[in-house]
């Protein structure tokens, strides 16, 4: 029992400075000085730019995917006339 209870302790004392780590950690990320702050802040940025680009990406995509579908149309419209001339020209000769 005594072994568990020094165990016991000793683990609330770890535990009390792993917290208080982690009250330093979250205060630093609040302090815009600090380094950890600074390339928090710098990834959060990158990371919205990306998703600007992303957005940005995914909408020039479905512009060429409604480009692309409109050229394929044009192209079978176009194949069909050059087939219909093509047999008007050989009924010509």
């Amino acid at each position: 029992v005594a072994a568990l209870q020094d165990e016991k302790n000793s683990l609330i004392s770890e535990n009390e400075i792993m917290n208080d780590r982690l009250e330093q950690l979250d205060d630093s990320l609040d302090d815009p000085n600090t380094v950890v702050a600074k390339k928090y802040f710098n990834a959060q940025l990158q990371l919205e730019q990306l998703q600007e680009e992303n957005f940005r990406l995914e909408a020039a995509k479905d512009d060429y995917r409604v480009h692309c579908e409109d050229l394929e149309k044009q192209l079978i419209e176009l194949q069909h006339r050059n087939n219909e001339l093509t047999s008007l020209a050989e009924e010509s000769r």
